[in-house]
């Protein structure tokens, strides 16, 4: 095989904060015996097959993630040193020793065939220490990595059997792996990573069911019971954080009512959404949702464009127009960027809050309209109020049920799931297979202080969709190609070539800064209360948004804090 040079490379040591990174994806160092352990709990607690099986799937979606780095490592390479970067991973991650006996591998035609011998692997050294010599093969996350790794490259089902094994007393272990469809017995081959109910302990009844991506099975093969997704009226409001819940809670109980609502928050943290679910939430879904900008509305047209305009109106208006309100009729009329409504258009606003009625432009009579009101802004209403830019009347009006979305700094917990579901969604929108995030870019993501709230995150993945490779995932270059507002990378040690860590450390902070502080008596415990105390502070006692702006992690935070308060 060729020299491994090149993917030791890619093993970072972060001994700042606990990670272990190979090529982006995370990786963590365990004890044999913990392993082993973890193996005759599993047999012990589910049989033996039904533990096979599960430990198969487990290797082959380990086997999965490793495929996608492939390509990336050695892009140019031929087919046969381009795959060995499964087996000589496998070699580095400690393992197993791996010899191809034979490869043939055809990328353009799907062809494969391949024969490889094991040496030292770690789960007969355990199987043999708890059980002895076996009738049947017992590398079984090894045989599902193989089986995994094999398919994720080739981009269809490649399988493998362990047609000798030490564990069964023969001299080294051996795999061989075909395409699918070449095995005669490929039903029971495939069988082995399909999940069944009957293979573990009873879940509880609201328990997700997990499935293995396998890539392109034959539909005969594919027929899992994977439950749909609930449906949920909240559509793409999609939060687990604390924050997040509170907001959703408070729309549910509004949904149900006829309430005016007021959504608060930042730019870009989804109002409208929130505006959209409400509105699906609510006995008014079947009737029209009408969305203004009201800052997007030239200020002579704002009237018009609300209240509509009877013929003859003014110069040009040569038919009768109906308004947003008239058009929002039984059903829900969202006025986005409240504060940015001019004070005429504000009086009209609340004489229809009043007795909802409203007057065209140029009309004798008014008209009555059924309609839901919800409104948005990003700016503080009663400082408006009182630098005169907003009515004080019609903000006590409309302040009846506020709803403050938070920022999704303040929501760490929700920007994974939600990148999740814009990848989706964009991979299906551009036509394009991207097989997840990275760790590193995960790592990324939750890093990142995200200015531009729910609407920055959008547009960040959407990007990374176009520029990945098709089939490999997105990494932290995709999101921040141009490196400026790339999140600081933890301080990493790096595997060399020789096998040695060598260190790669960032400034702790800029010279002339540093320059600045030993230039006079220092404080240091000091320092570091006032600097922590700072951070706490400018994060509104969000502890997980300070410990991000302090490159600590929260338990950190949390031990320093205690540590300030009860000196």
């Amino acid at each position: 095989m060729p020299s491994d040079a090149d993917l030791r490379r890619h093993i970072q040591f972060s001994t700042a904060d606990g990670r272990i990174w190979l090529a982006g994806q995370r990786m963590v160092l365990m004890h044999v015996g913990s392993l082993g352990l973890l193996r005759r709990e599993l047999m012990h607690t589910l049989g033996s097959q039904a533990a096979r099986r599960l430990m198969m799937r487990v290797g082959y979606a380990s086997g999965e993630r490793d495929a996608a780095l492939a390509r990336q490592l050695r892009p140019n390479a031929d087919a046969f040193a381009m795959f060995s970067v499964g087996p000589q991973l496998h070699m580095l991650e400690g393992v197993v020793q791996v010899t191809p006996a034979q490869l043939e591998i055809n990328l353009a035609s799907g062809h494969f065939y391949g024969v490889y011998d094991w040496q030292h692997s770690w789960e007969v050294e355990t199987h043999l220490r708890d059980f002895g010599l076996q009738s049947e093969p017992v590398c079984w996350t090894l045989l599902g990595y193989a089986s995994g790794y094999t398919s994720g490259f080739m981009g269809r089902p490649v399988l493998f059997k362990e047609v000798a094994c030490c564990g069964c007393g023969a001299a080294h272990c051996r795999i061989e792996g075909r395409v699918l469809d070449a095995w005669p017995d490929a039903a029971d081959l495939a069988h082995d990573y399909a999940p069944d109910a009957s293979d573990a302990l009873p879940a509880p009844a609201n328990a997700p069911r997990l499935a293995p991506s396998l890539p392109a099975w034959p539909a005969s093969m594919a027929a899992e019971d994977r439950p749909e997704p609930p449906a949920d009226a909240l559509g793409p409001l999609i939060g687990r954080s604390a924050g997040f819940t509170a907001a959703t809670a408070l729309l549910r109980k509004a949904a149900a009512t006829q309430v005016t609502v007021l959504l608060t928050g930042e730019t870009g943290v989804g109002k409208e959404r929130f505006a959209r679910a409400l509105h699906a939430l609510s006995a008014r879904s079947a009737k029209p949702f009408v969305a203004v900008n009201c800052a997007a509305l030239p200020g002579e047209l704002v009237e018009s464009e609300l209240f509509g305009t009877e013929k003859g109106a003014y110069t040009g208006a040569d038919a009768a127009r109906a308004g947003r309100f008239e058009r929002a009729h039984g059903g829900t009329l969202f006025l986005d960027e409240l504060g940015e409504l001019p004070l005429p258009a504000q009086a009209k606003l609340l004489r229809v809050l009043q007795d909802g009625q409203i007057e065209r432009l140029g009309a004798a009579q008014p008209r009555q309209v059924d309609v839901r009101l919800v409104c948005a802004t990003h700016v503080d209403l009663m400082e408006a109020v009182r630098a005169g830019r907003f009515r004080q009347d019609l903000y006590y009006r409309i302040h009846v049920y506020p709803i403050r979305i938070p920022p999704l700094r303040e929501r760490p917990d929700d920007i994974e799931p939600f990148a999740q579901h814009l990848l989706q969604r964009f991979a299906l929108q551009h036509d394009k297979h991207v097989s997840g995030f990275s760790d590193r870019a995960l790592h990324a993501l939750r890093s990142y202080a995200w200015p531009g709230n729910v609407r920055e995150l959008e547009n960040l993945v959407e990007r990374s969709v176009i520029l990945a490779d098709a089939g490999q995932p997105v990494d932290v270059a995709h999101l921040f190609p141009d490196g400026a507002n790339a999140p600081p990378a933890a301080p990493a040690h790096q595997l060399q070539p020789s096998g040695r860590l060598g260190q790669a450390q960032a400034p702790a902070c800029h010279a002339q800064l540093l320059a600045q502080l030993l230039a006079q008596p220092l404080d240091l415990p000091a320092l570091e209360t006032q600097l922590i105390e700072e951070a706490v502070a400018r994060h509104q006692g969000n502890l997980s948004a300070a410990a991000r702006l302090l490159g600590l992690t929260r338990p950190q935070l949390s031990y320093r804090l205690n540590k300030i308060r009860e000196s």
